[in-house]
């Protein structure tokens, strides 16, 4: 999710549009702007604690090579809900998820000690990655030259293919959408700017993560 009470709206207008310039619910059902912006609009407003989407994080790990425990949340417990949703109806015209209709959901998971966010969104038009960028930059302690070349990078990939920041804690992946419009599931783990987790694993978690919802 992006977490208010980490990053306050992360979600920055003027960013995404410079970027921009620049540069479903869960289940077998193939990923779709539709369908996730329909999981949306049934998100209680103040987030749920369980991520509606169709994340195994135990066997993402698993597949990642990860030799330590997962699971849901944060580690911390209590520590806000698990998911929280933006856009769809939601969306205000001047946000955007407003301009470029679209939706996002936002869970929470944990590896160990540290906290993994994972972040869904699809968007009518590309690059749906844009709106993320205060996001990566806040997890990956990216200056704004080397937040717009990153986003750029990760907006222009092949479908599947994992784009990290060169912290290595924060990844980018384009997925495949069942329609119209585009799509990317984005992963932060750790504290800004670092974290326990390989970067060749950390990639390898996103790809497995993206994986289970297309």
């Amino acid at each position: 999710m992006i977490h208010r009470r980490r990053y306050g709206p992360a979600i920055t207008a003027v960013t995404a549009a410079a970027l921009l310039a620049g540069c479903q619910s869960g289940g077998a059902a193939p990923l779709s702007l539709s369908g996730l912006t329909k999981t949306v609009d049934g998100m209680a407003p103040d987030g749920t604690d369980k991520c509606p989407l169709s994340y195994d994080i135990a066997k993402a790990v698993k597949t990642a090579g990860v030799d330590t425990a997962a699971g849901s949340g944060s580690v911390n417990g209590a520590d806000g809900p698990a998911a929280t949703g933006e856009g769809g109806k939601r969306a205000k015209p001047q946000e955007p998820l407003g301009e470029n209709l679209g939706a996002l959901v936002s869970c929470t998971f944990h590896i160990g000690t540290e906290d993994v966010e994972v972040h869904t969104i699809a968007t009518r038009k590309p690059p749906a990655s844009a709106p993320l960028a205060p996001v990566v930059q806040h997890q990956a302690a990216m200056s704004t030259d080397d937040l717009i070349a990153y986003m750029k990078k990760a907006g222009e990939a092949k479908a599947g293919e994992p784009v990290l920041t060169g912290s290595g804690n924060v990844a980018t992946v384009r997925l495949k959408l069942d329609g119209e419009g585009d799509a990317a599931l984005l992963i932060g783990i750790g504290e800004t700017g670092r974290s326990s987790l390989e970067p060749a694993r950390v990639g390898a978690l996103a790809e497995a993560l993206a994986s289970q919802v297309q």
